[in-house]
C-alpha cells in the first residue's frame, strides 16, 4: 500500500510481514498477554483461524478528516493521515470512496458500508443540523447526530448481511464486524464454546447475531443491548423465535435485577472489557458456562483473571484473524464453573 509505513497511515501495522508470520505472532501475543496480565501459564491457545481474504476484506470502514478537510485514517504518529486508497477496504467501497465529494464543515466522520447488494454512507455530524446534500451516489445516506441517533437522508435506513443462512438487519449506527466473510466462523466458535445450554444470557447483544443462533439450540434466550437502534434490530432479527426476549438497557442494570435462572451466558463487551459491576453480576448468577468474545487480548486477560476469582476457569481461547495486516485479533474464550451445592440450591 502506498500509504503504509512510518509516519504514514496507521490503520495497518503489519503489511511488512507474511500472512504466516502474522498468524503465529498473533497466537504468541495472545499467549503472552494471558500469562503476563492474567497469570495463566497453561491455558490452551488454539491456532488462529485465518481470514478467507487478506486484502479487500472490510465491508465497513470509518474515515475522519484532516485539518484541511481531506478524508483519511488514523496516522501512525497520531493525527489523521490523508489516504487516496485503502488496500484492506472492499473494492466496491473503494470505488464509492473515490466518488465522495463532501463539504466538511458540519461533519466529523464518514463511514462506508457494504451490505448484501447495497451500499451506505453514514455521515457523522458535528451538530444537530443536517448538512445540505447533492446526491449522485449509488448508496443510501444516513446521518449520525452527536448523540448517536441515526437520521435517514436518502435510501434505506439499514443494510442486510446474510450469515450462515440467516438475514440480519443492521441499522445505521449499529455495530457489525467488518470482515463479514469470517463471521460464520465466529458464530460457529461461539456456539461450540457454549455447548448445550437451556437458558442463556446474551450480553452486549448488538443486532442479535449470536442470540439468533443460540435460540436454535436453547429453550430460553435473553438479549441485552444498550444502543436503541441495535436493540430494535435484534428484535427484528429474532422475531421468528417465541422464546427470545430482547431487553434494552445496560448490562450492569439488567444483571442487578436479573432472575437467577440462567445456566450460561455469552458476553461481547467493547474493547474496554467488562466493568467490575458486570463481573460481579455474572458471578452472582448460577452460571456454569461463560463464553467471552473480545477484540482486545489485554482486557480479555485482565477480565479472565477477575472471573477466575469468582470460580470461572478458562478452558481455552480460540483466536480468529478478523483483521489481516494489523495486530488486531478476535478472541473466543470458554469459561466453566463448578457450582457448590449451596449455590445450586440457593
Amino acid at each position: 500500500c502506498q500509504h503504509f509505513g512510518p509516519g504514514r497511515c496507521g490503520g495497518c501495522q503489519w503489511q511488512h510481514m507474511t500472512d504466516a508470520a502474522q498468524i503465529l505472532i498473533k497466537q504468541d501475543v495472545l499467549a503472552d498477554q494471558l500469562e503476563r496480565v492474567g497469570g495463566f501459564n497453561d491455558v490452551e491457545v488454539r491456532p488462529v483461524i485465518p481470514s478467507p481474504q487478506l486484502w479487500g476484506y472490510n465491508h465497513r470502514m470509518t474515515f475522519t478528516f484532516t485539518e484541511d478537510g481531506k478524508l483519511g485514517l488514523p496516522g501512525a504518529d497520531g493525527g489523521v493521515h490523508p489516504v487516496e486508497v485503502c488496500e484492506v477496504l472492499h473494492p466496491d467501497l473503494l470505488n464509492l470512496y473515490a466518488q465522495l465529494d463532501l463539504e466538511t464543515g458540519k461533519l466529523q466522520s464518514v463511514e462506508l458500508v457494504r451490505g448484501d447488494g447495497s451500499h451506505m454512507v453514514i455521515l457523522g455530524a458535528a451538530t444537530d443540523e443536517a448538512p445540505e446534500l447533492e446526491l449522485d451516489l449509488p448508496a443510501s445516506i444516513n446521518l449520525l447526530l452527536p448523540d448517536n441517533e441515526p437520521l435517514n437522508l436518502a435510501g434505506d435506513t439499514h443494510v442486510i448481511y446474510t450469515i450462515a443462512g440467516r438475514a440480519f438487519r443492521v441499522t445505521a449506527g449499529s455495530a457489525f464486524r467488518a470482515n463479514v466473510a469470517l463471521v460464520d466462523s465466529l458464530v460457529a466458535e461461539v456456539l461450540a464454546a457454549l455447548g448445550k445450554a437451556d437458558s442463556v444470557l446474551d450480553l452486549y447483544a448488538g443486532v442479535g447475531l449470536f442470540g439468533a443462533f443460540i435460540a436454535e439450540q436453547a429453550n430460553y434466550v435473553t438479549l441485552v443491548e444498550s444502543y436503541p437502534p441495535a436493540a430494535t434490530d435484534a428484535d427484528a432479527n429474532t422475531a421468528d423465535f417465541d422464546h427470545v426476549d430482547v431487553i434494552e438497557g445496560t448490562v450492569e442494570e439488567i444483571l442487578e435485577a436479573a432472575e437467577d435462572n440462567y445456566d450460561a451466558a455469552v458476553v461481547n463487551p467493547p474493547g474496554s472489557g467488562l466493568t467490575t459491576e458486570a463481573i460481579d453480576g455474572l458471578a452472582a448468577l448460577r452460571l456454569t458456562t461463560l463464553v467471552y468474545v473480545s477484540s482486545d487480548a489485554a482486557t480479555f486477560s485482565r477480565d479472565a483473571k477477575r472471573l477466575r476469582g469468582h470460580g470461572f476457569e478458562l478452558a481455552y481461547v480460540q483466536p480468529l484473524d478478523f483483521a489481516p495486516q494489523t495486530y488486531y485479533t478476535e478472541i473466543v474464550g470458554r469459561f466453566t464453573r463448578t457450582l457448590k451445592r449451596a449455590q445450586r440450591s440457593a
